[in-house]
């Protein structure tokens, strides 16, 4: 495993990281499948783990919270994320200074820890001043409560606002973004990734893998995987990515893969981390086999005569997309 610094900060992050979103806790099969899933990406060097308080109804933290609590604190990082519901209050929600102080003591309750190595502003609350979410954020670093915090999913114009104010008020610095970013999705590139050098900003995106499109198990003309995320995915994200353009892609993407004696989940990540802005990436694992094989991608160097190839599949063009 390799390690980057998060942005231009003192944080070493594993270039792959482990997220909770996709966490199954409903059967004890799933739960045992999960907790070797976490324990063999930690014996593997992956020292950086990201949830969210509003995974799985707050579980996912728990559980998360249950197997970090085997390994020395020092040895790992750990992340969460506010601004979803999390309960049927009107200010159980937002970025609201109220919920922020709230979720915080229970994000750090969930996961029994003292502090959270990164904290994320999950979305952006049009309903609430800037002003007010950035000191809270601010005040946390201060209290020791957060080492690192930043947002996910937020528009370039909101993210350099937030970056003027933090200035203009004399508050702790931003020091990381997670966006989503992927083959499929490279709005970064256009304006984001510019602004978070410039500030020495770290970014950890997720959905390096595009919902699972980008490890090669739906392929054109082929029936969906049984049990696969098409098939069971509550907001059909995964679905909504299986076009003929895409489709054809992955095709050509495997090839590419299997040239260089690797596979396409390996080479997706391995371009996303040709970018030297970014810091970690977020993956999501249903068993340890996947966590092995992701982590394969760590230092996996490609050639510029490969990269210019997938250039030419992927014939990117930027667009102007819904960011959130």
């Amino acid at each position: 495993m390799k390690y980057r610094n998060l942005g231009k900060w003192g944080l070493k992050v594993s270039e792959i990281a482990l997220g909770s979103w996709m966490t199954d806790v409903q059967t004890p099969e799933s739960v045992d499948t999960a907790k070797k899933s976490i324990r063999r990406a930690y014996d593997l060097g992956v020292n950086f783990f990201d949830c969210a308080d509003a995974y799985s109804g707050g579980q996912a933290e728990i559980f998360l919270g249950n197997i970090l609590k085997e390994f020395e604190r020092s040895s790992f990082a750990v992340s969460s994320k506010v601004f979803f519901p999390t309960g049927n209050g009107v200010n159980d929600r937002g970025l609201s200074r109220k919920h922020i102080i709230e979720q915080i003591d229970k994000s750090l309750t969930n996961l029994q820890v003292d502090y959270l190595d990164l904290y994320f502003c999950h979305r952006y609350d049009e309903s609430t001043p800037l002003e007010e979410t950035l000191q809270a954020m601010s005040d946390l670093v201060a209290q020791g409560k957060v080492l690192y915090y930043g947002v996910s999913e937020w528009t370039p114009v909101q993210l350099t606002e937030a970056l003027y104010l933090i200035k203009e008020m004399g508050l702790r610095p931003m020091s990381v973004i997670q966006p989503q970013y992927n083959m499929m999705d490279r709005y970064i590139e256009d304006e984001i990734m510019g602004i978070c050098q410039k500030h020495g900003l770290g970014i950890v995106p997720f959905s390096p893998l595009s919902q699972g499109l980008l490890t090669g198990k739906y392929r054109k003309g082929q029936v969906i995987p049984e049990g696969s995320r098409a098939t069971h995915q509550a907001d059909r994200q995964i679905n909504n990515l299986l076009t003929e353009d895409h489709l054809d892609k992955v095709e050509r993407l495997i090839q590419v893969a299997e040239g260089l004696g690797t596979n396409l989940s390996v080479l997706a990540l391995a371009w996303c981390l040709r970018k030297p802005q970014i810091s970690s990436l977020i993956t999501g694992a249903s068993r340890p086999e996947q966590i092995e094989n992701n982590i394969a991608a760590s230092g996996f160097e490609l050639s510029e005569e490969i990269l210019t190839e997938i250039e030419h599949i992927l014939d990117y063009k930027p667009t102007v997309r819904k960011i959130g």
